[in-house]
């Protein structure tokens, strides 16, 4: 198993409460992986309504607030996406974790920004109530979708392929980068994982966890990585760790071990191609 101990590794457009959020598997990807710093990049949830949450749902919150225990030393940031606004303070109470609008840090010499991206998409801001009945109706759609919804997950992509949303988020985030002086800034809401460098500054979008190839992004001194979940091999590897767990002697290395990085797909950069205590309800 790789050691890797990341310095931030950052998810994004899970839509909790949605029929095609992953959620199960991101819990599995976040308890596979090591990092310092994890950065919930905006629309963890759907909307507002907790009672579409599911119990994989309520296991992925009760797993972040895991995460933001001040014991584990690790830093749990949430960045406000559009589909999270009017959150803040029920989210910071029930997990534990502070929430922003955008975030900066500084990282190997380099300032490293962090914001949801539907700053930049200027159909969704001079179209709110628009923007609010089309996410009613994909939320239908999903409800009456095939068993793998690969229909509604084909309408999103439509979606943002018509909008021309990677490109026009891409653009207005560069801009926004070169504004604050960050040489690297990271964005979601497209739901497409990509790479863009221009004049000197890197722009990363981290995908989403609604889709059949859900990615995430990885930051640490060789670089950032696109990664692509791959859940054969990480339930191949959950499997043999749950073997293992039943030998007393290795039973506290698996509760508190480090994941395998190797186990995901993963790219450099110009291709874009990690088990803890039971479930603790957070519901109170």
């Amino acid at each position: 198993m790789s050691s890797a101990l990341y310095d931030t590794l950052i998810l994004s457009d899970l839509h909790l409460g949605s029929e095609v959020s992953r959620a199960e598997d991101a819990t599995r990807m976040l308890k596979r992986n090591r990092f310092r710093r994890l950065i919930l990049l905006g629309d963890i949830f759907s909307d507002l309504n907790f009672r579409r949450l599911t119990k994989e749902h309520w296991k992925f919150l009760g797993y972040i607030r895991k995460l933001s225990n001040p014991k584990r030393g690790i830093e749990v940031v949430w960045v406000e996406g559009n589909h999270d606004q009017g959150l803040i303070d029920v989210m910071s109470h029930l997990v534990g974790v502070k929430v922003y609008e955008e975030y900066m840090w500084e990282f190997d010499g380099r300032r490293h920004l962090a914001i949801h991206g539907h700053q930049f998409d200027r159909f969704l801001v001079n179209n709110w109530v628009l923007s609010s009945v089309n996410t009613f109706l994909h939320l239908q759609l999903q409800r009456l979708d095939f068993k793998g919804k690969w229909f509604s997950r084909w309408v999103d992509r439509l979606g943002t392929r018509w909008l021309r949303l990677s490109a026009k988020v891409a653009s207005g985030a560069l801009a926004h980068a070169r504004l604050h002086g960050a040489q690297r800034i990271f964005c979601g809401h497209t739901h497409v994982a990509l790479y863009r460098e221009k004049d000197g500054i890197e722009y990363y979008n981290s995908g989403s966890w609604t889709d059949s190839a859900p990615t995430y992004l990885t930051v640490d001194e060789q670089g950032v990585r696109i990664h692509v979940y791959q859940e054969n091999v990480y339930q191949e590897n959950a499997d043999q760790e749950e073997a293992v767990s039943e030998q007393p002697d290795d039973h506290d290395l698996i509760e508190e071990g480090a994941g395998d990085d190797s186990a995901a797909g993963e790219a450099t950069a110009e291709s874009p191609t990690h088990e803890d205590a039971e479930y603790e309800d957070i519901r109170g």
